[in-house]
Formats: structure tokens, sequence, C-alpha cells
């Protein structure tokens, strides 16, 4: 039920994704696409200490429901959008969603694991939150054809409000409960970062900034390749993740968590070269499915190595941390896009060379950390 929850969750704000390109140029904003993805996230971010705090204080359930409301809110708020300014506002208000849903989740996820069995339990974990990703993705541009734009706004919010109605059904793994009070929304630095999860969160940030440049340019691509479906890449993407999760779910759990994530960044390093190159159809295809190799690899054995980590008593903050990375991660990459993306077919190789470097940074330090640091599980 957790897993189908997510699930629908992810859906709902990925489905307009694909659109959001369009949406914003439409409104006299096509020089801001990058924030788009850029203001979500900084919001995400800025909410993981507190979510982080307060999944381990009120419940994980509690803070799911209060990502899933946000996210009903703005989604229904969407077609009121009539400037630039506004619909950024609300970009800006729906990161609030992201920081606490998965941030509740993902600690209630760590509760109910057996340590043995994280490395595969995290994978199928992972499936259901790449499922959300790569359907919403690919059936974004498809439900607007259909329903139109405000429609298909109306629909996400719909889909995240079914999120919230299974929670009703999750168990609360958490046992001591404290009552809501305003002193849980007092943030200390130790609310905002747990240390021991600092090698997972390093990586998680530096492989993030492919995804934030992937999120912003991929509907352009499909564009520029006449690809009708904007969600294309994505579409591929969640196809082959999946079926490498089927198969490499629980190799962390034999070799390691480092010697795997060193598997998926090589992987993720190939694919941003090879979407950066892509003049056709096919290439751009295949480009998509050797990210998903990477991400199928990569996500759940991060996850499974920051519960490894994470102090058991902390394991919201430990999570949050990991999100923010994440976040942090994903802001930069889409950032970046302001600066090498100009909007033309042209500037695409640059804008991805800079996910290649910053994901080549990623395998160094794991190389460094295998190297230098005592052994870890």
């Amino acid at each position: 039920m957790l897993c189908t929850s997510m699930f629908l969750f992810m859906l709902s704000f990925n489905l307009i994704l694909p659109e959001l390109n369009s949406f914003i140029t439409d409104l006299g904003g096509a020089d801001k696409k990058g924030l788009i993805i850029s203001l979500f996230t900084i919001t995400a971010g800025i909410s993981r200490p507190f979510s982080g705090k307060l999944s381990d204080t009120i419940g994980r359930r509690r803070v799911m429901m209060i990502g899933m409301l946000v996210g009903v809110t703005v989604c229904m708020l969407y077609p009121l959008s009539i400037s630039v300014g506004f619909f950024l506002f609300l970009r800006l208000i729906h990161g609030f969603a992201a920081g606490f849903n998965p941030t509740g989740a993902t600690a209630l996820v760590t509760d109910l694991l057996p340590v043995t069995r994280r490395g595969k339990g995290m994978g199928i974990w992972g499936t259901f939150i790449s499922l959300g990703i790569g359907v919403g993705q690919a059936l974004g541009s498809p439900i607007r054809d259909i329903i139109g734009i405000n429609g298909l706004f109306i629909f996400a919010g719909l889909t995240s409000a079914a999120s919230g109605f299974i929670l009703f059904y999750v168990k609360e793994s958490l046992v001591e409960i404290q009552r809501f009070n305003f002193n849980h929304l007092k943030i200390t630095w130790k609310d905002v970062f747990e240390p021991s999860v600092l090698p997972s969160a390093m990586v998680m940030f530096l492989s993030a900034i492919s995804s934030g440049i992937i999120f912003v340019v991929t509907p352009d691509i499909s564009g520029y390749l006449n690809i009708e479906n904007k969600g294309w890449f994505f579409l591929f993407y969640v196809i082959s993740t999946i079926l490498v999760r089927l198969f490499t779910s629980g190799i962390s759990d034999r070799i390691g968590r480092r010697k795997t994530l060193l598997i998926g960044v090589s992987i993720l390093i190939i694919s941003m070269f090879l979407i950066a190159i892509s003049q056709t159809v096919l290439m751009y295809t295949i480009a998509a499915i050797v990210f998903g190799f990477a991400t199928g690899i990569s996500s759940p054995t991060l996850f499974a190595w920051t519960a490894d980590l994470s102090n058991p008593q902390r394991r919201g903050v430990g999570s949050g941390t990991m999100f923010i990375a994440l976040e942090l991660g994903i802001l930069t990459g889409s950032l970046s896009t302001l600066v090498f993306y100009e909007n033309t077919r042209q500037s695409v190789f640059n804008t991805f060379l800079f996910g290649v470097i910053m994901a080549v940074c990623s395998s160094l330090y794991l190389i460094w950390h295998l190297r230098k640091r005592s052994s870890l599980t």
C-alpha cells in the first residue's frame, strides 16, 4: 500500500512536467524554463529539515499527509495562472509537497525493511518511485491532448488525493509519537544534517545534477526530434529502470553499496554523453534506456546506503539529509541550464557536458572512498 501511494504521488507532479515548458512559454516566460524545476527544488530542500524532524516526532504518516494536501491544493490552483510570476510562485509552493511526502515515506520504509534485505527492499521501493516518474512523464502529453492543460492539472491533483486516501490504510511505524507543538518547528543544524550519511549524500548530489538537466531539457529535445510526446525519454527510461531492478535489486547486498554505485555512476556518464550527441530518435531512445539502467542500479543503492549509515533514532533526519542532497543536485542541474542552454539544439551538447563532468566527479569520490575509508556495508 505504501508503494502504491508513493507511485500515485510521484505520478501526480510528473504528469504535468512535460507540458510546463510550453505552458510558461505561452505565458511569455520562455527564458525562465530553468526556474520551473529550480524553484520547486528550492522549497523541497528547505522543507526537508522540518519534515525530517516531524517524521521523527509526530509520525511518518502525518508528514506524508501534509505533502499530499499541499500537492492537491497547488495542482488545483495551476489553472488560475495568468502570469509568469504567479505560475512560478505556485511552483515554489509545490516544492513543499515533494519535501514532505517522500521524507516521511522513506523513513517508514526503512523502519519496515530487514537489514539483510535492505538493498532488495529499496529496489522494490525505488521501482514504484521510478514508475511514478516515468509513467507520469509518458502520459502527460497524451492526457493533455484529450482533456487540455487545465484538465491535466486537475487530474494530477486527483491523483495526489488518491495517494493520500491509501495512506489511511498504512500503519504508522514510529513507536513514540508526540503531539504536535510549535517547538517541533524550531530547527537547529542537527535537524538539518545527519553527518553519518554524508558519503551517500555526496554521491546523490553529484549524480542528481544530471537529473536536473534532463528534467529541463528533454521535453525540448523531443521537439527538436519531432517527437510529439514530450515525455518520450521517460517512457523508455522507466521501462529500462524497472527491468534492471528486477535483476540487480539485491546486488548491493552482495558486493557492497559503493562498488554497486560505481557501476551505476559509470553508466550514468555514458548515458549523459549519449543524450548530448543524439541526432536521431533511435539514438535518443537508446540514451533513455541507458539512463534507466544507471538510475535502476544507483537509486535503490543510495537509499539502502543511507539507511545503513543512519542512526536508528534519526532516520527521519537521515532521510531528509539524503533528499536535501537530491534537491541540491537537481537545483544545480536545472540552474546550469540557465547558463548553458540557449533554447537551441546546438546548445544541448554543452548543457549535458556539464552533467557528464559532475558524474565523473561522483565516480572519483566513490573510488577515493573505497580506497581511503574503512570498509562499510
